[in-house]
């Protein structure tokens, strides 16, 4: 049996539809709640997701969360009742002062999973919080038996959450479920999984390349694979944000969008909020999905996890997201990019020795 006929993934755009999913199936698990996250905050969705996880635990469900401390926006006051319930809360690597504070802080668990009872695995771009209802998000239910293989990566970095030596390329080798891979970033400059998916896949496309992004920096080696696969007649296109949350970052982004249009490359400026999805699909037929942006930071300094390989329904569902997508997007303006004001460009000259750490 393949992975397509063993798995049901549902693609989810909208965060409250997805927050209402989730919630569903929280309340129906019997067995285990495990959730892995960048940001859970102390507003009224984390409050709904904390006041039914207490519940889960009153009920005999074991429940057990992993928040990055630089991303939580919440701390263990917030979630006193669900300890005194039963519930496990740790935080990933704590905020510390030291003399190699910088490099030891810089590194933060940016993954989004949550596996319920061995049958239901969520994976993605969406965080718990209030902040970003109004976004466009990329989040995937899956039904089937692959949610095993992530309860056993969600207790791998509950080990890691405050280790700054371990083996790294243990924790960064490539799993593979049926005709999937499951891709796992680490901080790491030789190990970089997902990074190296992107380029095979683009160096082996032949007819599209689709990128959403909420942040587009990408190193020198994928910027050249990308317009060489445009130069080589691959219809390549990427979406980000016309605004992210992120103003810093879009700065930098804006000094490489002219360069690559300019060798073909097609940029799309998604208009009513932030763009937070994470896709990316070869040919219509590859995909790779999770928790990875399209930039420096994720590929080097984050704690990643992506999903990747050949689906048909799944297709199905990232063309039509795509196509919902480009509706309410205009395209990059090469001619309005020549003629950016000079400060900007001095202010994107300026930050460009700092583009690892955005």
């Amino acid at each position: 049996m393949s992975a397509e006929q063993d798995l049901q993934i549902r693609l989810v755009s909208d965060p409250l539809a997805y927050y209402t999913l989730m919630l569903k199936d929280i309340q129906k698990a019997t067995s285990y709640v495990f959730l892995e996250i960048y940001r859970f905050r102390s507003d009224e969705i984390g409050t709904r997701f904390r006041d039914n996880l207490i519940k889960k635990c009153y009920e005999g469900v074991r429940v057990s969360l992993l928040i990055d401390s630089w991303g939580a926006s919440s701390n263990h006051s917030f979630f006193h009742d669900l300890i005194e319930a039963g519930g496990h809360v740790r935080f990933f690597k704590k905020i510390r002062f030291s003399w190699d504070g910088f490099t030891k802080n810089h590194r933060r668990d940016h993954r989004k999973i949550l596996v319920i009872d061995d049958d239901i695995t969520y994976i993605g771009s969406a965080n718990i919080s209030s902040y970003s209802l109004n976004w466009r998000e990329s989040m995937f239910r899956i039904k089937g038996p692959i949610a095993k293989t992530f309860k056993q990566f969600f207790f791998e970095n509950h080990r890691l959450h405050n280790k700054y030596f371990y083996d790294k390329q243990a924790y960064t080798k490539t799993i593979f479920y049926k005709d999937f891979e499951i891709l796992r970033d680490v901080p790491s400059i030789p190990w970089q999984p997902v990074k190296k998916k992107y380029l095979e896949l683009i160096n082996s496309s032949t007819r599209e390349i689709v990128i959403e992004t909420p942040y587009f920096l990408p190193g020198s080696s994928l910027r050249k694979a990308l317009v060489d696969a445009s130069l080589r007649g691959v219809s390549v296109n990427v979406h980000i944000p016309k605004k992210s949350d992120v103003g810093a970052l879009d700065l930098l982004t804006s000094k490489y969008l002219g360069e690559m249009a300019e060798q073909g490359v097609r940029f799309f400026f998604y208009l009513p909020q932030n763009l937070h999805a994470k896709i990316f699909m070869v040919d219509r037929k590859y995909f790779v999905v999770g928790s990875s942006n399209f930039d420096y930071r994720s590929f080097r300094y984050q704690h990643e996890i992506c999903l990747a390989g050949e689906h048909k329904s799944l297709i199905r569902q990232i063309v039509s997201h795509i196509n919902e997508t480009r509706k309410d997007a205009e395209p990059f303006n090469y001619e309005y990019w020549q003629k950016r004001p000079i400060m900007q460009r001095f202010f994107e000259w300026v930050l460009i020795p700092f583009r690892h750490l955005f």
